[in-house]
């Protein structure tokens, strides 16, 4: 029980209580008592029910943190690193850079989709190239039509309404 106190010790109280007290006064009496243990009870209980809802939000804002915490989570990176942690491996199956023979010398190829539209289209009629000296071979021709410099240069003039 409370405190530690049997039924004896409690017949004891009640016989001092009786005597000191008495019997005309003694129900008021228990009654306050009444009163005030329970005061003292809803007072336990809303310090055990605050801490106790302490306790939960502690855990919640730590369960909130742990949350955070694997959302930010990068799979990707972590199964790379704990697979190839030197890189090694990556480099070892990258395709090897190889010259591509069928480009144009000087020719710019783009890295992306994006820079294939941005660049301008090469001029057709590009003048040809003097032979370099010393050398009896004239300069190699562009295939195709060839078109006057003049045409590609200027856009062809459209023709006005008539009236």
């Amino acid at each position: 029980m409370l405190f530690d106190i049997g039924w004896p010790e409690l017949m004891l109280i009640g016989i001092v209580a009786l005597v000191v007290i008495g019997p005309k006064d003694l129900p008021r009496a228990l009654r306050v008592a009444g009163f005030w243990v329970r005061k003292a009870r809803t007072l336990s209980r809303e310090f055990q029910g605050s801490i106790d809802q302490m306790i939960r939000e502690a855990e919640l804002e730590e369960v909130r943190q742990d949350l955070k915490k694997a959302t930010e989570f990068d799979l990707e990176k972590e199964i790379r690193t704990t697979v190839d942690p030197t890189g090694e491996l990556a480099e070892s199956i990258k395709p090897p850079n190889l010259p591509d023979y069928f480009e144009e010398p000087g020719a710019v190829t783009p890295a992306t989709p994006e820079e294939a539209q941005a660049l301008p289209a090469p001029a057709e009629a590009a003048s040809p190239e003097p032979p370099a000296e010393g050398t009896s071979e004239p300069a190699a021709q562009p295939s195709g039509p060839a078109e006057p410099s003049s045409a590609a240069s200027a856009p062809d003039p459209e023709p006005e309404p008539k009236r």
